[in-house]
């Protein structure tokens, strides 16, 4: 009698990473990319930044190139568990590889903010870099002078991938502010659009089959939808005393 496969689950970290709306229709806009057709995973969707926790992202050596987690998050820690710090680096890391955003701070302790063309170049090529395996991300920091910006960021849930998937996760979902001065862009290879877009619209146009996106996706826009700023997300984020995880089930033949 032939056993079916298990496929292992990797541990991931997600960022949805939120600004203020850029129109005077108030509400709060999300920064998600469109996945590659070709990708094994979420093909064709719209996502938001993130992947795979790396063996270096739990790495004590980054230590002395964070800031936070602070105090105020310690129910975060401990949701998030032994490994937290894998987590909060993996999605700094994974939201600068995929979307081009780098949550971190200057040496001046102001977020980091390239609307100077030159810095926006520099930092460009790091994104390659990093990508390419050819720059880590504490040579990164060393070299910059950069504290990644743990403090910045919340743990929200967490969701493991239903048996059944061909490639599984189980991802910590984290929330963020849009650092000022950075646009977001994706890396044309794993991702091939991007686009800030407002819970509502994203989960409309999707109903209209215009908008991939996955279950996952689109219960953690609904749970969005009535932020009216970022402000308000951040106040929220901060309090938050619960972090569920889900574990959905496919539907028997789906």
């Amino acid at each position: 009698m032939a056993t079916s496969q298990v496929q292992p689950i990797r541990p991931a970290a997600t960022v949805i990473i939120a600004r203020d709306a850029a129109d005077s229709s108030g509400g709060i806009e999300i920064f998600m990319l469109r996945r590659t057709s070709r990708a094994a995973f979420a093909g064709g969707m719209y996502v938001f930044p993130g992947g795979k926790v790396e063996s270096d992202d739990h790495l004590h050596a980054l230590d002395p190139w964070r800031s936070g987690p602070t105090a105020a998050q310690q129910r975060q820690v401990a949701a998030l568990g032994n490994e937290w710090r894998g987590y909060w680096i993996a999605a700094i890391r994974e939201t600068f590889e995929e979307a081009g955003l780098l949550l971190a701070y200057t040496e001046d302790g102001d977020m980091l903010d390239w609307r100077d063309p030159v810095t926006e170049a520099r930092f460009r090529a790091h994104r390659e870099a990093l990508n390419r395996g050819d720059l880590d991300l504490i040579d990164l920091c060393r070299e910059e002078g950069l504290r990644l910006a743990c403090d910045h960021i919340h743990f929200f849930n967490r969701w493991v991938t239903p048996l059944g998937r061909p490639r599984r996760f189980d991802t910590r979902f984290f929330i963020a502010e849009a650092p000022r001065g950075q646009k977001g862009v994706h890396d044309t290879t794993e991702t091939v659009h991007s686009v800030w877009v407002s819970p509502q619209v994203a989960l409309a146009e999707h109903a209209a089959g215009a908008f991939g996106l996955m279950g996952v996706t689109q219960r953690q826009l609904a749970a969005l939808e009535g932020f009216g700023s970022v402000a308000e997300l951040h106040e929220w984020a901060v309090g938050q005393e619960s972090f569920p995880t889900y574990r959905p089930v496919l539907p028997k033949g789906g």
